[in-house]
């Protein structure tokens, strides 16, 4: 089995920002709605939320389930979701694509980057519909429950 490097530990941690919370959500509960992407920047200080197409290159979270304003907790049973409040709360899960690769962002706390760049990590598989562990062998699985996806991750700088 494979071992994971430290790279795609601290990844992980900052995939999610430890469940941060992030306020200021303002408007955009009103619109949003899941399967919507968006960028959150300024992320450890004042957070922004952008909404962006799914396919752009700086969406970095997608909306996984939107919760009225006195509800809180995002589902559970995988990875803790990150979320942003205000008049409701989002809860979000990274937009990882198949085949990319990503790094620690100051501002964003994850982006795109190069693969070969130090301690990145490779989206090996993106299973839909599925929350299982095992569907990644011997790679790093990230489950999220609602909705049902497991990410498959590797460590992007050692699989060139």
């Amino acid at each position: 089995m494979k071992k994971v490097g430290l790279g795609i530990a601290v990844v992980l941690a900052l995939v999610l920002l430890g469940g941060f919370v992030m306020n200021q959500l303002g408007g955009v509960a009103e619109t949003a709605q899941v399967g919507d992407c968006a960028q959150i920047s300024g992320a450890l200080d004042d957070p922004k939320y952008t909404a962006l197409d799914c396919a752009s290159e700086k969406a970095n979270v997608k909306i996984a389930k939107v919760l009225p304003w006195n509800e809180t907790k995002c589902p559970s049973g995988g990875m803790d979701y990150s979320t942003y409040t205000g008049d409701s709360t989002l809860c979000l899960m990274p937009n990882f694509v198949e085949g990319a690769c990503y790094g620690q962002n100051s501002d964003t706390g994850i982006a795109k980057v190069d693969c070969t760049t130090k301690d990145s990590v490779k989206v090996a598989k993106v299973l839909t519909g599925k929350t299982d562990h095992a569907a990644c062998g011997d790679s790093r699985a990230a489950v999220f429950p609602e909705p049902a996806v497991t990410f498959c991750l590797e460590r992007g700088d050692q699989h060139q």
